[in-house]
């Protein structure tokens, strides 16, 4: 997947002005937003699928269970890798 080229990459730090910074802070934010709810869907996740998996009394429930482990985990690396690439634009942008 090829990222778009971002228009604050063509322009020099010097040239940014107040309410591009402010832009830039903000976003920075967003991402930091984003990333507490990644983590907070899939550590939601892997404790759903533990309880049900200790509760369940059908084999459903616990295949539910089973699933909702993995797809947890798999949450947490996504949103880590999500914060982790969108940083590195962002700080490629600031300077």
């Amino acid at each position: 997947m090829v990222s778009k080229p971002s228009p604050y990459e063509s322009l020099p730090r010097e040239q940014m002005i107040v309410r591009d910074h402010l832009a830039l802070d903000r976003t920075r934010l967003a991402n930091e937003r984003t990333l507490l709810a990644y983590l907070r869907s899939g550590v939601s996740l892997v404790l759903a699928g533990a309880t049900l998996l200790h509760f369940s009394q059908g084999t459903w429930l616990e295949w539910v269970g089973v699933a909702c482990i993995p797809v947890g985990v798999l949450t947490l690396l996504f949103g880590t890798w999500r914060f982790v690439t969108t940083g590195k634009r962002l700080r490629r942008i600031s300077g």
